[in-house]
């Protein structure tokens, strides 16, 4: 067990502890505020303090941020050292690492930035553009793990006896559906309307593929799903698929979520991989509709819906995961940026969300992805060719710290069809890449 003596402790000195030592490192860990019990102690330790009479143990300096309440605005200072950008610099004659660990990785996980007042993009979001991360060039870098595994160094060096778990590689698949199909599974009028709106706009190819797939002469091109349980059938890795079961609306235009197409499709899915909400975007206006669509979900697949994720990545910090936390979910996968790929929370690790509202580590688990489709598509107008080397980069900084590299596709984006021509294959090959790494370290 490692020990952790501040003279003042805090929920968010045990949260970063706990985040640090506990959730990265997966070592037993305590904290104290009694200097006796830290001296007496004669296993690892760390003095979280500016205190330099303990001069056994690790010392890291503590800031003193963890031990404010609420958020105040300011930038936190930062020196690049050990390759990596470090957050609150600290200097003193005793300390063994020249930043405050803790504070660091509480303000990048808490997305303490989040809680104060900016500027949204036009869906509300926040923006990754104006990120501390984005604008001091560190979103592609998982600081947080790096964090870990410093202070997993220093200890090694000074307890070469003490058994460190070793983490290892993951990689975590997951898939959106926000229309199940581009055609199968309408009404007869929505159907008749988008053959008027194919013919209004002169679109005769949309029109005969409508015409061939209700007619079953043709696969309904957004049909990729056969692919996906292929990939798992030849890995054996689960993939997350979150489906949309909102109303028809502006932003939510998924087939009708008690149409038998997509009950059947919601059903083959949960046989091979783990079923999780698509909260819509109307939700966020009206919070109760995540209690609605979790019912509809469960309803099909005739078990409780654990796992979240939010319809155009619409996250509002702390009101989004409050939400989820009434409605009994267990993991959201929304952390990320639509974008800039990265690690909007500077970690590639799952992790328990902290509400800085009400000060408290809850039980919600925040799974945050690496890379989307649509933000190397759509956003940054990549080739698959320069996409591949975008993944490629991000992979291997999520090996470097063995963490857990979460992929988010969608369905249509697999079609091999219109201007995603050629993303069918850069998908495979950057799905056994991240396979092929997962399966060697077990």
């Amino acid at each position: 067990m490692i020990l952790v003596y501040s003279p003042k402790t805090s929920n968010r000195i045990a949260y970063a502890a706990g985040l640090l030592l506990g959730t990265l490192m997966g070592a037993e860990w305590r904290l104290t505020n009694d200097a006796k019990t830290y001296a007496n102690y004669e296993g690892p330790k760390i003095n979280y303090s500016k205190q330099s009479k303990m001069r056994e143990g690790l010392h890291i300096p503590a800031h003193g941020f963890l031990l404010e309440r609420g958020v105040h605005f300011f930038l936190p200072e930062m020196i690049f050292k050990y390759r990596l950008p470090l957050l609150f610099p600290m200097t003193g004659k005793y300390y063994n690492l020249p930043f405050d660990p803790f504070s660091a990785a509480f303000y990048l996980v808490s997305r303490y930035e989040e809680y104060l007042p900016h500027t949204r993009d036009r869906f509300g979001r926040f923006e990754a553009e104006q990120s501390y991360a984005f604008r001091n060039n560190f979103l592609g870098v998982p600081v947080v793990n790096h964090y870990a595994m410093l202070i997993r160094k220093k200890l090694q060096k000074m307890y070469p006896a003490y058994p460190f778990a070793s983490p290892s590689f993951q990689f975590v698949p997951t898939y959106d559906v926000d229309v199940a199909f581009a055609y199968k599974g309408r009404s007869i009028l929505r159907s008749f309307l988008g053959i008027l709106r194919s013919t209004g706009k002169l679109d005769f190819h949309s029109l005969k593929q409508r015409i061939r797939v209700l007619t079953g002469t043709e696969k309904d091109p957004y049909d990729t799903y056969e692919d996906q349980l292929q990939l798992y059938k030849n890995s054996g890795i689960r993939a997350f698929f979150f489906f949309l079961c909102g109303n028809y609306g502006p932003y939510d235009r998924n087939v009708a979520f008690f149409s038998g197409n997509f009950i059947s499709l919601v059903k083959k899915m949960g046989d091979y991989g783990h079923v999780g909400i698509h909260p819509s975007y109307a939700s966020n206006d009206d919070e109760t509709l995540v209690q609605t669509e979790l019912k509809r979900l469960s309803n099909i697949v005739n078990h409780d819906i654990q796992y979240s994720r939010q319809h155009y990545l619409k996250l509002t910090m702390p009101g989004t995961y409050q939400n989820l936390l009434k409605n009994n979910v267990t993991h959201d996968f929304t952390m990320g940026y639509a974008t800039q790929p990265g690690f909007r929370a500077g970690i590639c690790s799952p992790y328990p969300f902290y509400d800085i509202e009400t000060e408290k580590e809850t039980p919600l688990t925040i799974v945050p992805f690496t890379v989307m489709d649509g933000t190397l598509h759509d956003y940054l107008k990549l080739s698959p060719g320069e996409a591949l080397t975008v993944v490629k980069r991000l992979m291997k900084e999520v090996e470097k710290v063995n963490g857990s590299f979460v992929t988010l596709w969608h369905n249509d984006s697999l079609c091999d069809c219109g201007d995603w021509k050629g993303w069918k294959d850069l998908y495979e090959k950057i799905y056994w890449m991240a396979a092929g790494k997962a399966l060697d370290k077990k």
